[in-house]
């Protein structure tokens, strides 16, 4: 197990009013980028899906500020600081409000017809994404935001990580891609198709960052071949 350095009772008061403060921010986001686009506040599709990542975010806060509040410190850094992650933050953040937008305009002009069963079976996939995301937290601790190597950083080769290098990404991936289909949308899954590819730019980059910066991070590569999916890539 790795150290976790202690929070004093006022640092975890600023970091849960920093952490509310970020939260308060969800209904305008709702409102703003799904709710108005559709024209109309009768999209029980848009509440279910948001439930369950309230609730999800909510809970694994919970959890953390009690058990590592360092890592929610870390979670909450913003700005990148190497050049490419600042890119691919400008390049993925239209993709991600496409894949709200959309949905609502869809709903707005009737675009879709998605089953209700496929929409509560896909948020069940998505519940499914962030808990491999939260098992990733609990193994390791230095999941950041953003591309940093801490101090006391260690390479982590246990749990999800001797089968893939970045599993992290792949609950990214299970978590949002099918979002715009929770929301009821094919037509917002267009968007959301380039994800994969802009993740793997993000990998390429951030693998370059850990072989020159972190302790062996060369030799674990040697040893889990795999960057993302098993036996492909």
């Amino acid at each position: 197990m790795e150290t976790k350095s202690e929070m004093t009772r006022q640092e975890k008061s600023a970091l849960i009013r920093k952490l509310l403060v970020r939260i308060s921010f969800l209904p305008l986001f709702i409102i703003g980028f799904t709710l108005l686009p559709a024209g109309t506040f009768n999209y029980w599709e848009v509440y279910l899906y948001f439930s369950i990542i309230f609730l999800s975010m909510l809970s694994a806060f919970m959890y953390f500020i009690v058990k590592d509040p360092r890592f929610l410190e870390r979670r909450a850094r913003g700005t990148e600081k190497v050049k490419e992650q600042k890119l691919f933050q400008l390049f993925t953040l239209p993709v991600f409000i496409a894949a709200f937008i959309i949905p609502g305009f869809d709903k707005r002009f009737g675009w879709s017809d998605v089953p209700t069963e496929v929409i509560i079976a896909t948020d069940a996939f998505i519940l499914g994404g962030y808990l491999i995301i939260f098992m990733v937290f609990r193994q390791n601790s230095y999941a950041s935001r953003i591309i940093e190597i801490d101090q006391e950083q260690r390479v982590i080769t246990t749990g999800l990580y001797s089968i893939i290098r970045h599993p992290m990404y792949i609950g990214v991936l299970i978590m949002y891609m099918p979002t715009p289909l929770a929301l009821g949308s094919y037509w917002g899954l267009i968007p959301m198709a380039l994800l994969p590819i802009a993740l793997a730019f993000r990998i390429i980059n951030e693998e370059k960052v850990l072989r020159e910066n972190l302790p062996g991070y060369i030799e674990y590569c040697q040893k889990t071949r795999y960057r993302l999916i098993p036996y492909i890539w």
